[in-house]
């Protein structure tokens, strides 16, 4: 047998190798490549798991088109209630838009204190002016937001964390101060310090705001600096209608959301109960408060500065969703309004 084998011909040598090949495939054909080269044997589960991911290969573009069906199905439904019910609910957006007037009132966030606080300080003015910002864009009467003296620290923050401020809308950023951007005479800074009650509003007047966080290291550097410009300064009547457990001083964000507030309601109490956080203990003038005692001045402020940044990270890109589709900055949600204290 031996000596028939080896006289075979060198042709039927070769048409049996391929033969050999195919069977040694077939008896291999669960084994795979590894990262060196060899050859290796999958188990049970590797199998199935490469089924299972080939499969999901195979019915990708099933997968795709169900959902186009699908999308196409909702959009078609969406349009029949429109029909049905008058008003097509994709169009809120746009009527949205359309029932908000800006209101003629400049609100300015004076930003030249810069030099005057540490960097912490700095980022939790930053999460406050997001706050500002996004507040304004929700509001029934949105204001001419400005922003002045923007630069050094805050402005390195700014373009560090939120790199999407640089698209904010409806906003006017100047690196100039605040009285060479708007005339003198129709500025009004808001200090506490200042003797004048603020009673009404007026939308010819331009009202700045005190951009610092210093935890009433600077006491009365705002009314200062008004009285060395000699422009108008004004307090908020908070004296008139709110009893307090803590200092009268408030954030930059809260004296911002009470002036849209008032804007709104023409009512300054109700302006400020929908404003001032709990833990200041404010209850109408002549009722007995319940609030808690003031806390540490320091602990307060480190523990409210991390609750507004989200503002427009997913701020900046919501409200271009709104008005072009494609992602932007409105839709952002408003979380509990960040506690420092400011001198504004």
């Amino acid at each position: 047998r031996i000596k028939n084998t080896r006289q075979m011909s060198s042709d039927t040598v070769k048409d049996l190798i391929p033969s050999r090949e195919n069977n040694v495939a077939t008896e291999n054909k669960d084994a795979h490549i590894g990262n060196n080269g060899g050859t290796e044997i999958l188990s049970k589960n590797q199998r199935k798991k490469l089924l299972r991911h080939q499969k999901w290969e195979e019915e990708r573009n099933l997968r795709k088109q169900k959902r186009k069906e699908k999308r196409q199905k909702r959009s078609l439904e969406r349009k029949t209630q429109g029909e049905e019910g008058g008003e097509f609910v994709a169009g809120r957006k746009r009527l949205r838009k359309e029932v908000k007037p800006s209101s003629p009132l400049r609100l300015v966030i004076d930003c030249s204190f810069d030099n005057l606080m540490m960097f912490k300080d700095v980022r939790k003015l930053h999460k406050q002016i997001q706050r500002c910002y996004a507040v304004n864009r929700r509001a029934v009467h949105p204001v001419q937001f400005y922003l002045t003296s923007l630069g050094g620290q805050l402005k390195q923050n700014m373009d560090k964390t939120d790199e999407g401020w640089v698209n904010w809308k409806d906003i006017t950023v100047k690196a100039e101060a605040y009285h060479e951007v708007v005339a003198k005479e129709q500025l009004v800074y808001l200090t506490s310090d200042s003797p004048n009650v603020l009673t009404e509003l007026d939308d010819t007047k331009a009202y700045v705001i005190g951009g610092l966080v210093d935890h009433n290291h600077h006491k009365g550097i705002t009314f200062e600096r008004a009285q060395e410009l000699g422009i108008d300064h004004a307090q908020l009547p908070l004296n008139s209608f709110v009893k307090m457990n803590s200092r009268k001083v408030l954030a930059v964000n809260h004296v911002f959301e009470i002036m849209l507030v008032y804007l709104e309601k023409r009512d300054w109490q109700e302006a400020f109960f929908t404003v001032l956080p709990l833990r200041k203990g404010a209850t109408p003038l002549g009722q007995e408060g319940t609030a808690t005692e003031e806390k540490d001045e320091e602990e307060d402020s480190d523990r409210d500065s991390d609750t507004a940044e989200t503002v427009i990270q997913n701020t900046t890109n919501t409200q271009d969703q709104q008005e072009k589709g494609q992602g932007g900055q409105d839709t952002l949600q408003l979380k509990e309004a960040p506690k420092e204290q400011t001198a504004a």
